[in-house]
Order: C-alpha cells, then sequence, then structure tokens
C-alpha cells in the first residue's frame, strides 16, 4: 500500500526517516572521499614527486644540523616570546579590567593595533624602525632579543584577551572570600584569581606557543646569520643550493615533531576540562 494509517489516524507519508537520511548523506560523503583519494592516487605522478621531494641523500646532509641549530633556534624564538607574551599579556589583561579609565583604553588600543597589524609588519618595525629610532640602541640578544620581542608583542595581544576570559570566568566569590581573610585586592587577584584562572586557560595558551612556533618563520625578515637559521630559513637555503625540494619537506617534518605531540596535550587538557565541569 502506498500509504497505512497510524494510531492517530494519520496517513503516514512514504521517504525516508531522518536516521536513515543521515546514513545516506554520511555514506555519499565517504564515497566522494574515497574517490578524490583514489584519483589522487592514480593522477598523481608519483616518481616526480619522489624526485623533487623524498631524495634519501639530500635528507640525510641535513642531520643533524636541522635538529642540533634550526629545530633548537626555532624552540629558542618561540619560548622566548610566549615567555615575553605572558608577561605582557598578564599586564595588559589586568589593566583592561582595570577601574582606572587610561589603563583600560591603553589595554584596549593596544590589544586592537597589535591583533590587527599582520605580525611580518611588527617583524619590520623591530628589525628597521626601532634602530632608525633610537640610534646606538641595541635590543639585547641580537636577532634571538629581536625575534623573542617581535613575536612577544603579537602574543601579548591575544594572551591578553585570554587571560582577561579566564579571569572573569572566576566566580566572584574568591575574591569576596579572599578579602574576607584580609587580601588587599592586588594580592588577591595575584595568589587566588590568576592561578585559578590559568587552570582555566591552559589549553588556548598551549595553542598560542604552537602558532608562535610556526609565527618563529617571519625571523628571517630580521636578517639572520647561518648560526641563527630557523627551520623555515634553513630548509629554504638548503632546497635554493641542492635544487631539490626535500630540506622543505624534512623541514615541515620537524615542525610537526613539536606541533603535533603539543596539540595532543591540548586535547587531553580540554578534556579533562570538560570532565572536570560535568
Amino acid at each position: 500500500m502506498a500509504e497505512t494509517d497510524t494510531p492517530a489516524g494519520q496517513p503516514r507519508k512514504k521517504g525516508l526517516t531522518r536516521r536513515q537520511k543521515r546514513r545516506v548523506s554520511r555514506g555519499v560523503q565517504y564515497a566522494v572521499f574515497v574517490a578524490a583519494v583514489v584519483a589522487f592516487a592514480v593522477l598523481a605522478d608519483w616518481d616526480q614527486l619522489q624526485n623533487q621531494f623524498a631524495q634519501k641523500d639530500i635528507a640525510r646532509q641535513m642531520f643533524p644540523d636541522v635538529i642540533t641549530l634550526a629545530l633548537k633556534n626555532t624552540i629558542l624564538y618561540a619560548v622566548t616570546g610566549f615567555a615575553i607574551g605572558l608577561v605582557l599579556g598578564v599586564v595588559i589583561a589586568l589593566m583592561r579590567l582595570s577601574s582606572v579609565g587610561p589603563y583600560r583604553w591603553l589595554a584596549g588600543i593596544y590589544i586592537e593595533v597589535f591583533r590587527g597589524l599582520p605580525a611580518l609588519l611588527i617583524f619590520i618595525f623591530i628589525g628597521v624602525a626601532v634602530p632608525l629610532a633610537f640610534p646606538g640602541t641595541e635590543i639585547p640578544g641580537g636577532t634571538y632579543g629581536k625575534g623573542g620581542l617581535a613575536l612577544g608583542l603579537v602574543a601579548a595581544a591575544y594572551i591578553a584577551e585570554t587571560v582577561r576570559a579566564g579571569i572573569q570566568a572566576v566566580p566572584k566569590g574568591q575574591m569576596e572570600a579572599a578579602r574576607s581573610l584580609g587580601f588587599s585586592p592586588a594580592r588577591a587577584m595575584v595568589s587566588v584569581i590568576i592561578p585559578q584562572a590559568f587552570r582555566v586557560i591552559l589549553p588556548p595558551l598551549t595553542n598560542e606557543f604552537v602558532i608562535l612556533f610556526k609565527d618563529s618563520s617571519l625571523v628571517l625578515f630580521l636578517g639572520v646569520t647561518l648560526e641563527e637559521r630557523e627551520l623555515s630559513k634553513f630548509g629554504r637555503d638548503l632546497a635554493s643550493t641542492t635544487a631539490n625540494s626535500t630540506p622543505i619537506l624534512v623541514a615541515g617534518l620537524c615542525y610537526l615533531l613539536v606541533t603535533v605531540p603539543l596539540g595532543f596535550v591540548v586535547r587531553r587538557m580540554e578534556a579533562k576540562a570538560q570532565e572536570a565541569v560535568k
């Protein structure tokens, strides 16, 4: 029969149920994905790809310098930038939450400016504008200091908003309880509120470090020596020398050595935070 009566006396229309529609949709998506993979596997010139990106002899020549020099420098730039950004970001977040109007305005302007400008412009500003504006002034640490400062200035704008959100997520009763114990507002913020806020914002802070780790490739615009090269510059230089893209692939894999484990850590922290809320 084309249709039957339901217990309520209403005719049942022909067609797929919602569950069946979801299954069909999922099946179509899987089919499209498999078709794309098969097409890539069949149409790609694997010999050419191997010749250009997977030369074992060239890859072996990159070690151990790609680890002991390029990866080490990349981590150093990122850690320095994150440390500067974290300290400056906490200060800006507290200014943003301050009852003093000029502090809030300055913090708001800083956040909007440094979030709105491309990171590349900040590196150029540090490398060119600062020496012109302050002749004879040297940033401590040379290129490492300049790179860390540029990364830190950019990161501080994002970290400030993350820290501010974390502080506001702490129940107001925590501040009131600390004040009832005789804590001053500043001591209560440092000893009670901020530690609790950091438990909440650890995942986004870790994500910010991953972003800084990748943005460290912009250090090349400051002008680096052979001993100061990070992964991206190291891979590009060798690719130019060998006329082959294998160094680029190896450099990319070295990035993944750091970013993939950090991504796993972030997901674990987010899962634990959700379990704690439940």
